[in-house]
């Protein structure tokens, strides 16, 4: 035994999963490289052998260090168990301080390979070797200027920025905030891929995004529990457990995003028999060999860590070198091109809706093309299928508890997540795009429909009942929920008033200011759009009818004026579009080219027509909810006077008679029990 109670069989072998992880990784760059060609000398401007081999093998081992990073931030905050005020059971502990250990190393070498990375990506741009005369200006004037360098110096500046903060991290807070900026890294990575640039751009982007985050915390999260093999003692076998599971979802993420790039990029089976096909063939089944070690890791090796914990040293050496096999795979088809161009055909040979928005334009509208057409939104489509079959998974774990769910909640999860798929993915997503009046009828949808269904089927409550109780020191999913539903913003945001004004007024906010356009143009504005008045119509709507926890929810009237108030102001937006002379988002509006369909700036005033009549009808419902649900709380409190009255043989009241008696004639009350008993009665009917 050592200092620190690890043995030395385990601290010979943890090294080994970060070597073969980088060994793997850029063995299977280079292979692919050279099996695809990509690293030939080009016809004009070859930037040497140094800057052809050098750039993927640089990115395969960034990549894989970012992984690490992310992987072991999200480990010490979501997994590992930790000694803390909060455990009320033994824990070993040191893991948790190593893994921030591990990532702030890993954090500082993504930071020095990643500047590598950007000064061969702009060699391998310009054509040239790296150095000589005006090499230095050219690469300042790349990192300023060029889209690719402003993103690839940003990933730089957030890895840095990154291991500063994992240095200094003492919780789980902390090692969450580390997780968020790196994962900032990712997005920025993604915008130079072949997605970037890609024809079904936001499919191609939604993709990149979901299999980013899936291999990086699948690779990432396996890799740190190999090197904190030798401290993880007694907490081995709940961090595997708990891995498990996050790597469950990271396989599913990663097999969805790599048939959808695939079907991009392939353009049909014809495509597998290119050399791009191959590689995606290869990645295949790397896939699937890592499913099914995934699969017997957790089936068989987690029962028996704690017996035999060199059980998972030698599962986890085999699937780390898959998954660096994988991850080189991944880099070699990033520099191979695909059998179908990703990029978007020559200007000239594009219609104006098009060019704007980068698909074709739709065919006039009717009820059959509303409800049968499709531009899948991948990310939030999956967010919804998620979302059901988590919910579905915590009923049942109630049921076989013995709990009982209503069914009426259940129901609205699964139409209130189908409205907000079907809004981002079918007819209003697809005509709106193109009309402002579909456009407006999509945004009803998102906060007015599916936030009440939502917010009637109560899934935070759901979730506190069925998620597990953390009792080591760490973080599960129901300790970061209820934390985030405690917080003082969640506090502050759900708020009744700061809901209401928030729920209305960033309507205005919204569309009258450039965040309009900005969400039309680019998919992560498209995404914040959706997600922000989703969750502003969920707060709005759970101060009025939800059930899930939150601030002290105000008396039924103030809840009827509340919603009254946002009726008067979405009446008023409504009619400023109506009687507008002014197009919104002129760029994209009204650079259309429909031959079909009224004028933009009458398809806007009809938009205001939707926003003013249409929004009406929901709100009506949930006035009518408020008035329904204030009757029955008046029913419940009249029933329960009653059944203490018959309890106490109304003594409340017969004191009340009395109080009044007395001070009728003058009298003070007899004692402090009698004035409370007689307050009391007083108040029950005041609120009566």
């Amino acid at each position: 035994m050592t200092a620190d109670g690890s043995t030395p069989e385990r601290r010979r072998l943890s090294p080994v999963a970060v070597v073969a992880a980088a060994l793997a990784a850029v063995a299977t760059t280079l292979l692919g490289l050279w099996l695809s060609g990509a690293a030939a000398p080009p016809l004009l401007g070859d930037p040497g052998p140094v800057v052809r081999w050098g750039l993927p093998a640089t990115a395969a081992l960034s990549d894989l260090a970012g992984a690490v990073t992310i992987g072991a931030l999200a480990l010490a905050a979501f997994v590992l168990p930790r000694t803390d005020a909060r455990a009320r059971v033994a824990v070993d502990g040191r893991a948790w301080p190593a893994a921030l250990v591990v990532a702030a190393t890993a954090a500082g070498t993504w930071t020095v390979l990643a500047v590598a990375e950007l000064v061969l990506a702009y060699a391998n741009v310009a054509g040239r070797p790296v150095g000589g005369p005006g090499f230095d200006a050219e690469l300042g004037s790349f990192v300023t200027s060029i889209t690719l360098g402003r993103l690839m110096l940003g990933v730089v500046a957030l890895a840095a920025t990154t291991c500063l903060v994992a240095l200094l991290v003492t919780g789980p807070r902390g090692a969450l905030v580390a997780g968020l900026l790196a994962a900032v890294a990712l997005v920025l990575q993604a915008q130079s891929g072949h997605a970037s640039g890609a024809a079904s751009h936001e499919l191609a982007m939604a993709g990149m995004f979901l299999h980013l985050a899936g291999v990086t915390l699948w690779v990432g999260g396996l890799v740190t529990l190999a090197v904190l093999y030798p401290r993880l003692g007694d907490d081995l076998t709940p961090a595997v457990a708990r891995y498990s599971t996050v790597a469950a979802w990271c396989f599913a993420a990663v097999g969805v995003s790599g048939v959808v790039s695939a079907w991009i990029r392939l353009g049909g089976p014809a495509g597998l028999s290119s050399t791009y096909g191959a590689l995606v063939v290869g990645k295949v089944v790397a896939l699937a060999g890592l499913g099914v070690l995934g699969l017997l890791h957790r089936r068989a090796v987690v029962p028996r860590l704690a017996e035999r914990p060199r059980v998972f040293w030698r599962l986890a050496a085999v699937e780390v070198a898959l998954m660096g096999a994988a991850t080189g795979l991944a880099t070699a088809l990033a520099a191979t091109s695909p059998p179908v161009p990703t990029d978007a055909p020559p200007t000239a040979e594009l219609t104006p809706a098009q060019i704007v928005t980068g698909h074709p334009l739709p065919p006039p509208p009717t009820v059959e093309r509303w409800v049968t057409s499709f531009r899948w939104d991948l990310l939030v489509a999956l967010g919804c299928l998620a979302g059901v079959v988590v919910y579905l998974r915590w009923v049942y774990r109630l049921r076989a508890r013995g709990d009982r769910w209503p069914v009426g909640r259940t129901i609205c999860l699964v139409l209130g997540l189908l409205v907000l798929g079907w809004s981002t993915s079918g007819g209003p997503a697809v005509y709106g795009h193109v009309l402002f009046s579909a456009h407006m009828i999509q945004h009803m949808l998102l906060v007015m429909v599916a936030p009440v269904l939502l917010a009637l089927s109560a899934p935070v409550t759901l979730a506190a009942r069925a998620l597990p109780v953390r009792a080591d020191g760490s973080r599960g999913p129901r300790e970061w929920l209820l934390g985030i539903v405690h917080s003082r913003w969640a506090g502050f945001f759900a708020h009744p008033i700061v809901a209401a004004v928030n729920f209305a007024g960033s309507m205005v906010v919204f569309y009258f200011t450039p965040l309009f356009e900005l969400a039309l143009r680019t998919y992560l504005g498209h995404l914040a759009m959706v997600v922000h008045f989703t969750l502003a119509g969920y707060l709005f709507a759970n101060v009025l009818v939800g059930v899930d926890p939150g601030p002290r929810r105000p008396a039924y009237p103030v809840r009827l004026l509340l919603l009254f108030a946002t009726m008067a102001f979405h009446a008023f937006f409504g009619l400023a579009l109506v009687e507008g002379e002014v197009l919104l988002a002129p760029e994209w509006y009204g650079l259309l080219g429909r031959p079909w369909g009224p004028p933009a700036l009458e398809d806007q005033q009809a938009g205001g027509a939707i926003a003013w009549g249409i929004s009406e009808a929901p709100m009506l419902a949930l006035a009518i909810a408020v008035a329904v649900a204030w009757t029955r709380d008046d029913e419940r409190t009249a029933r329960r006077r009653d059944r203490d009255a018959d309890r106490t043989g109304d003594a409340e009241l017969a004191a009340y008679n009395a109080m009044l008696a007395r001070l009728a004639r003058g009298e003070r009350p007899e004692d402090d029990d009698d004035a409370e008993r007689a307050e009391g009665a007083v108040a029950d009917d005041a609120g009566a």
